[in-house]
């Protein structure tokens, strides 16, 4: 699906017209340039490698300004292939946030934030604090049993245990776009989105 590479610029509210304040998410999606055409013959397979952020060319490896140089643009810091823009796509093109309408759906990918060692009542949402009976007085927040002793001797795949929480790789499906500001790159999304401020996203049509 076309798309564009963006970033997470923070949460706001707008209201509707029926009055009614509505949590949103504000991106910087774009402007992204076209860094690279796959095609069949090449690669294998058809694609198109979009451009997103500038970098120092100081921080850039020699094959990267090659690379950029080919496509008459400056390093940049990210780098996605899009499958769908067609045949009309070239080398060097801007691809900006008009490809979003207000009143349309997308779909957003980001990384989470990464949450460290968390245990399973924050993790997986065990019920935690509960009676103290049976002479029970120090077993609050901890999973009870995790598998039998005899059979099968040992603790299943997928079970839910305490662990590293976040940092994961997360797509929020049908969002709806509240507004497009062109001049701004800005995109105004409906709810929330993965990752943290200024964390990069990918927007899919």
């Amino acid at each position: 699906m076309p798309g564009l590479i963006g970033k997470k610029i923070g949460m706001t509210s707008v209201f509707s017209v029926e009055g009614k304040n509505i949590p949103c998410t504000v991106i910087e999606a774009g402007p992204c340039i076209v860094s690279q055409v796959r095609t069949i013959e090449k690669d294998g397979y058809v694609a198109v490698q979009l451009g997103f952020q500038e970098k120092k060319e100081k921080h850039a490896t020699k094959p990267e300004i090659g690379h950029f140089k080919k496509a008459g643009t400056t390093p940049k810091k990210k780098l996605v292939e899009f499958e769908g823009f067609g045949d009309d796509v070239q080398l060097g093109d801007i691809i900006t946030v008009d490809m979003f309408e207000a009143s349309s759906f997308i779909n957003v990918s980001g990384v989470s934030k990464g949450k460290g060692f968390q245990g399973v009542v924050r993790r997986h949402g065990f019920g935690g604090v509960g009676e103290s009976t049976h002479g029970q007085h120090n077993r609050l927040r901890a999973p009870g049993s995790i598998g039998a002793s005899s059979y099968p001797s040992r603790v299943f795949k997928g079970m839910r245990m305490a662990g590293r929480m976040g940092n994961d790789k997360v797509t929020i499906q049908n969002i709806e776009v509240l507004k497009v500001i062109p001049e701004n790159n800005l995109v105004i999304v409906k709810g929330s989105v993965p990752g943290c401020k200024g964390s990069y996203l990918i927007l899919l049509k």
